[in-house]
């Protein structure tokens, strides 16, 4: 199996349960004390789209490259994470009436935090299925 292949599923396959995990239960009270009524239901194909598309920038600027390391990849994923997340945060503070310095300090953390982690496991789930294929 191609190695990206295996890479993207394995980051891909990380990514999602961890974000879920603080969006769904340990987050969802934080935002919607911030910023609830801006929030509606969750529409499924935006949020697909985002994570497809997501990962695959986690692999042409973090993981992909045949020498990454799981330190090089700890170090780009935060810095990447850290750049995305801070893009759409201050753009939304800068457009949204209700947005909040909070919501913008605790979701870029977590973007730094979630990206450098999943991409990190991604990477070493997906050296560890290619060497043995």
């Amino acid at each position: 199996m191609n190695r990206y292949v295996v890479l993207y599923l394995a980051t891909l396959i990380v990514l999602i349960p961890i974000d879920f995990l603080f969006l769904g239960l340990v987050a969802k009270g934080f935002f919607t004390s911030q910023v609830g009524d801006m929030l509606g239901e969750i529409r499924l194909a935006p949020a697909i789209l985002f994570y497809l598309l997501y990962v695959g920038g986690i692999l042409i600027f973090v993981n992909g490259q045949a020498g990454a390391t799981w330190q090089s990849t700890l170090l780009y994923g935060g810095l990447f994470g850290f750049f995305c997340y801070a893009t759409f945060e201050l753009t939304s503070l800068s457009l949204l009436k209700h947005w909040t310095w909070p919501v913008v300090m605790v979701d870029v953390s977590w973007g730094t935090f979630v990206t450098a982690v999943s991409s990190t496991i991604g990477l070493l789930v997906a050296n560890a299925i290619v060497r043995k294929i």
